[in-house]
């Protein structure tokens, strides 16, 4: 019996092909390769530049950098997210505070980011969570009102568009705007692991619209080193570290591999929603059980499904639920467990449990099902039929 995971990743030949002609070439790490993925990553999105580093987390840490957040300050965000997301923020020696979700879109909430700002405030990390784009425009107001940055998540959010209400021209609405134009933030990180949209293996990405962003971005992924008019006429070898930066560099076979995958970025984002239409038909309106929102005027790319189910209703405890899936051959996920809730941030958290009301009663309902391109059409049956069918048992 073949597993169907809940994510993976789809090579093909081009994609193959792609690295092993990079690593039969004369750079395999600091080639223009790099440089190339990075133009056409931001011409996707939208924006004026992308620069490409190790990981989204490598991503988010760095955005947390450029933003000049540090000890003392205080960044906002979703407790409905990976460790990377607040850890980030912790990375560059600011707090995370938590700000409830909306119950139906799982995206941070606009009203509960208002309740948590503070004097110490300096940002706000909203996750696109499971491909669906937050309330860009109504964060971005708010964070203009109070002083403050805006650093989007879009780890999942890859190709993700929404329509603002606002900004209609000659009676009709303005145009779509993707995740990662930074129309409505500072910086946009994203990552490229193999569940991921695309995949570069490890990888990610920032894109923004600021020049003096865009050279920070560039200096800290490469340990703080600058070369330029100051240290051009003091002989070629020669380079300064003004700041403390990383080692977050992307080799170019990884650039290579994500040029490729960023061709058919559109076909896999298409595929993603036939399987998530079919599991709307099939899913919803049985009692107990929730499906995705789409959001109103967004474009949802499905980098996860998640389904919010009431298990007392079938009997069921979810342990149970997993376990009898697995040995059908269908393997879940739950995304995710709340930050808060983790031993590590039990001990750092401000603010009191009840205040996450939302997010508990997420946590304690999803199943993330399988959710990738490669799905064949048996294996979309294959998942519906067994979970139902527990579902039926229960």
């Amino acid at each position: 019996m073949t597993n169907i995971p809940y994510g993976r990743q789809h090579i093909d030949k081009d994609d193959i092909k792609a690295v092993v002609d990079v690593l039969g070439s004369d750079w395999i790490t600091q080639g223009s390769k790099v440089a190339e993925f990075e133009e056409a990553l931001a011409g996707y999105c939208g924006a004026k530049y992308a620069v490409a580093v190790s990981s989204g987390t490598a991503a988010l840490h760095l955005a947390c950098l450029a933003a000049g957040l540090k000890k003392g300050d205080e960044a906002i965000t979703s407790p409905i997210t990976f460790l990377a997301t607040a850890n980030s923020i912790l990375y560059a020696g600011a707090k995370p505070v938590f700000a409830d979700i909306d119950h139906e879109t799982i995206n941070i909430d606009p009203e509960e980011v208002k309740k948590k700002i503070t004097k110490r405030t300096k940002a706000v990390l909203p996750v696109h969570f499971a491909g669906l784009p937050c309330d860009m425009p109504e964060l971005a107001k708010i964070a203009r009102r109070n002083g403050l940055m805006v650093i989007e998540d879009g780890c999942h959010a890859l190709g993700a568009e929404y329509r603002p209400e606002s900004g209609r021209v000659d009676g009709k609405r303005g145009p779509w705007v993707k995740v990662g134009s930074c129309r409505h933030s500072a910086m946009t990180a994203f990552s490229f692991h193999p569940v991921k949209h695309i995949t570069t293996g490890e990888g990610g990405a920032i894109t923004t619209n600021n020049r003096k962003l865009y050279e920070k971005l560039r200096t800290l992924r490469n340990h703080g080193i600058h070369k330029d008019k100051k240290t051009a006429g003091k002989g070629q070898w020669y380079y300064e570290m003004r700041d403390l930066g990383f080692n977050y560099r992307i080799t170019d076979f990884q650039c290579a591999l994500g040029l490729s995958q960023l061709k058919r970025v559109d076909d896999f984002i298409g595929k993603r929603r036939e399987i998530a239409r079919i599991y709307d038909n099939e899913f919803q309106g049985i009692d107990g059980v929730g499906i995705p929102s789409r959001g109103m005027r967004k474009k949802h790319v499905y980098h996860l499904y998640v389904l919010r189910i009431l298990f007392r209703k079938f009997d069921l405890c979810r342990k149970d639920f997993f376990n009898a899936l697995k040995r059908k051959g269908i393997l879940c996920q739950v995304h995710y467990i709340p930050v808060y809730r983790q031993p590590y941030y039990r001990k750092e958290m401000t603010g009191r449990r009840a205040e996450f009301k939302n997010s508990d009663t997420y946590y304690g309902r999803a199943v993330s099902i399988p959710m990738y391109p490669a799905m064949k059409d048996s294996d979309v049956r294959s998942v519906v039929t067994g979970i139902k069918d527990l579902l039926k048992a229960g």
